[in-house]
């Protein structure tokens, strides 16, 4: 069976949860349940559930479950919330638990006046898992968690800190575009988590947090732009960068990632004070572009060469084509274009992110790419190479074999390979350290 062409569309989505709720209180009343449990206060954590739930579970067995689990995986390590999101009514947060002899992931079900409706053992299944690089040497740092707090919002951070360092560097994270927490996982990698990591153990502290649109996916069903989705956020890490105990005020950098990378030139205009903006796979063309670049580079590895697929091609990008506006005329804001409201493709598309490059004498910029990237690719590369030649602050740095999650492959590939296991390559970490420390 042929694959239709209508779902080789590249560009990611935002999910169609929502979520209102209080997230840290929901996090805090998640992570104070297992705290509970470990304490054996049983008691305690069972009065945390709603009573409709009370006459399907009972406090023995809440017990002869926790004793069943510290049998089977030992002394727990950590048991923490990693996420949240809607599920009907109820609000589901995801906690994972590290135990002496593996591991165990749970989901509880809030109520919205926050009492357990559920509690689940999630089923561990086969599929490839993240590793930590052999870079990442954890007695060489510490991370603790933080909160990028806007009006209305709070969005879960980890601040990753050089063990017996002072006057360290900070990188601050920015994400591509979709909803991503704040490794940018995807599949078994985790991009951030990898590069904090390896930062941290050679001296250069981090902020990464979750994206917005991954924790308050409502806010985005209607007219919005880059501002909401990226900008407001950024902005507030870097303003916590600055208060981050022993960093150094004049070493604070900003690494933005594909659509982050895009738009890092627009965040560093409004921190002049920024000692430098990393720009790794960052689209110098306009996003329909690359979106219809994509597509045709996926419907030439299908190698579906009939009549009828290439007018559906043709037709899709066509559709593609709509979204190339630069203004609204008739069409209202929260009108929607591949997914997206006009609102978001007018101001994206008014915005040139290599004229405003150009004009940036401070901080330095350092533009990365893989050859191996079939989202962003060296078409891109080389468009910021022409046009910031000659540039004092500006380098650049290209790797024929890394792709868009950073990582190093044999070849070019689909999405499909970004189901495959690799951590971030540890030559690109190495020159952006060696960049960092030339100062």
């Amino acid at each position: 069976m042929k694959k239709s062409i209508l779902l080789m569309f590249v560009m990611l989505m935002f999910t169609t949860a929502s979520f209102s709720q209080n997230v840290v209180a929901l996090f805090n009343n998640a992570n104070n349940f297992f705290q509970l449990m470990e304490e054996q206060k049983f008691t305690d954590a069972y009065s945390l559930f709603d009573d409709t739930v009370k006459t399907k579970i009972s406090e023995e067995n809440l017990k002869k479950l926790w004793t069943d689990l510290h049998t089977s995986l030992g002394k727990s390590e950590s048991i923490d919330a990693v996420q949240s999101k809607v599920q009907g009514q109820f609000f589901a947060v995801t906690v994972e638990g590290k135990f002496e002899r593996g591991t165990q992931d749970f989901i509880l079900g809030f109520n919205k006046a926050q009492k357990i409706v559920g509690f689940f053992l999630v089923p561990k299944v086969n599929s490839p898992k993240y590793l930590s690089p052999a870079y990442a040497d954890t007695t060489l740092y510490t991370e603790k968690t933080a909160y990028i707090t806007t009006p209305g919002h709070q969005l879960a951070a980890v601040i990753t800190v050089p063990k017996n360092a002072k006057n360290f560097p900070l990188v601050v994270f920015v994400h591509g575009s979709g909803s991503y927490d704040m490794d940018e996982t995807v599949g078994p990698n985790k991009p951030f988590k990898d590069l904090a990591a390896g930062f941290a153990a050679q001296g250069i502290a981090s902020i990464r947090y979750v994206k917005r649109t991954l924790i308050y996916a409502n806010e985005f069903q209607k007219a919005f732009t880059v501002k909401e989705e990226v900008l407001d956020d950024a902005n507030q890490a870097l303003l916590m960068a600055k208060t981050v105990p022993g960093v150094d005020l004049k070493g604070i950098y900003l690494f933005g990632h594909s659509l982050g990378g895009m738009l890092a030139t627009k965040i560093a205009a409004s921190f002049p004070d920024l000692s430098g903006v990393i720009m790794a796979a960052a689209p110098a063309r306009k996003l329909t572009d690359l979106i219809i670049d994509q597509n045709k580079y996926l419907f030439s590895k299908m190698n579906d060469t009939t009549q009828k697929s290439k007018e559906q091609f043709d037709k899709l990008i066509a559709e593609f084509s709509k979204s190339k506006i630069t203004q609204a005329g008739t069409m209202k804001p929260d009108s929607v274009i591949l997914g997206l409201p006009v609102s978001y493709w007018v101001d994206l598309n008014n915005y040139d992110q290599v004229a405003a490059a150009k004009n940036i004498t401070k901080p330095r910029i350092l533009v990365l790419q893989g050859g191996n990237d079939y989202q962003v690719t060296e078409e891109d590369f080389n468009l910021w190479k022409t046009n910031l030649a000659g540039k004092q602050n500006v380098e650049f740095k290209f790797y024929p074999g890394i792709n868009h999650l950073l990582s190093q492959q044999l070849e070019k590939g689909t999405g499909t390979q970004y189901q495959t296991f690799s951590s971030v390559s540890a030559t690109l970490i190495n020159d952006i350290i060696a960049w960092i420390k030339i100062k």
